[in-house]
């Protein structure tokens, strides 16, 4: 099965390459791997101690992120290394102050994968939620170097857990432990005698209320608002912009409407600006009169989107369309109800919000005027989903420290272990 899994990596290079000719992400991928050993070797302290978090993308860097601030916090003279495996990840932030150095992830193979671990040679290696690249799983491993995977979640549906999957069930072995969102994940990890494991929560919520307490301010959107209630989607498809400019464009109230999609180059802003029959406005074409006397305005600039929700009476997240809905824990910490597509099943947030009364699922434009109506029509009822989606991101928080308490333990053996062990145990 190594051979078969090497093979398969060999072509997801070649593939990338083929389509960098026609795809810009696919070109970006392409790019930034470009000399990136070389680079590495180059950029580092090798006398340094180093603590590398990898991330899939931006959603899972901020899922890192409060752990990585706490526990360079906690230890100042470790040097961070943080590496990405999708462009938009890096590109959003290749700039992160707390890291030390930001890279994108080489290609898993054998020889990339063990050139990489000798490089950095970290003292720990972090993986955020999954992403399993088992050659550098493997390098980690015959260096003795501990790996640990947190907010992790498995589903029964993934390879570790099919017939065929032994051979990927082996190589969970070579993690020192997992922190994972839930008692199911946890459940199936035991199922295929994987032992561990602790049931530490999502550092999400941790996150996402860090932002709540200190939400940067957007003064051009101030003057957009002026003091009015606010309907804000975040992260839309197309699918999601269809229900919602038929919603803007229905709407006889007097509400002020932003959308950030999740495509913000000019064409797709374009055409969506021209679908609204309303006074609509560019984020990136400020002019403050237009602004004052605008209904709605589309936010066309990254990394805005979780301040943004500081401003809004009620929110409408993308994905739920598509392959499934984005983040909506970063509404909830501002009270917000959240309203979302048909495809919600597999996030136990969504679930659980909309058993306790702070989501709403719509499958269509009516669902959605409905909803619409229901929330914006009543401030008791808007009031009362408010307060149940702030509530609940309060009491998920906590999944940092227990993190931290087990990374230091690792890090620092002795300082921390009576902690460490209560923690374990606490299952």
């Amino acid at each position: 099965m190594q051979v078969i899994y090497n093979v398969l990596i060999f072509f997801l290079g070649k593939a990338v390459w083929f389509a960098s000719a026609f795809n810009p992400k696919a070109r970006q991928w392409m790019k930034g791997r470009q000399n990136l050993l070389e680079k590495i070797a180059l950029e580092l302290d090798h006398e340094a101690q180093h603590i590398w978090f990898h991330c899939a993308s931006s959603g899972e860097f901020e899922q890192g992120r409060p752990v990585i601030e706490k526990f360079k916090a906690d230890n100042p003279g470790v040097k961070v290394v943080v590496t990405f495996y999708s462009p938009s990840g890096f590109e959003m932030r290749k700039n992160y102050p707390l890291a030390d150095h930001v890279f994108y992830m080489p290609l898993d193979s054998p020889f990339q994968a063990r050139r990489f671990v000798e490089y950095v040679n970290p003292r720990m290696a972090v993986f955020v939620k999954y992403e399993y690249w088992f050659n550098h799983l493997n390098a980690l491993h015959e260096k003795k170097i501990p790996v640990i995977v947190i907010s992790a979640i498995f589903r029964e549906k993934q390879m570790f857990f099919k017939w065929w999957g032994g051979w990927f069930r082996k190589q969970l072995k070579k993690i020192t432990y997992f922190f994972v969102q839930d008692k199911i994940s946890q459940t199936l990890l035991y199922k295929i005698d994987v032992r561990n494991v602790v049931v530490s929560g999502d550092t999400r919520f941790d996150r996402v209320f860090q932002i709540s307490k200190n939400p940067p301010s957007f003064e051009k959107v101030e003057k957009f608002i002026q003091g009015s209630v606010i309907f804000l989607g975040g992260s839309t498809w197309p699918a999601d912009d269809e229900l919602i400019v038929s919603l803007i464009n229905k709407d006889s109230n007097d509400i002020r409407f932003i959308l950030v999609p999740h495509e913000i180059h000019d064409a797709y802003t374009s055409k969506l600006m021209r679908q609204i029959e309303k006074p609509v406005v560019k984020y990136s074409s400020y002019d403050e009169k237009s602004f004052m006397e605008a209904k709605v305005l589309i936010v066309d600039q990254m990394g805005m989107l979780s301040g943004l929700y500081q401003y809004a009476s009620m929110a409408y997240i993308g994905g739920g369309f598509g392959k499934g809905i984005h983040n909506i824990l970063e509404p909830a910490t501002f009270g917000m109800p959240v309203v979302f597509g048909p495809n919600y099943k597999k996030f136990a947030e969504a679930k659980e919000l909309i058993y306790y009364g702070g989501a709403f699922p719509v499958t269509n434009k009516a669902d959605l005027e409905q909803v619409y109506l229901k929330l914006l029509g009543n401030y008791e009822l808007l009031k009362q989903s408010s307060d149940v989606a702030r509530e609940y991101v309060n009491m998920k928080r906590g999944a940092t420290k227990t993190i931290i308490v087990f990374l230091n333990t690792i890090f620092n053996p002795g300082s921390y272990k009576s902690q460490a062990l209560d923690m374990l145990n606490m299952n």
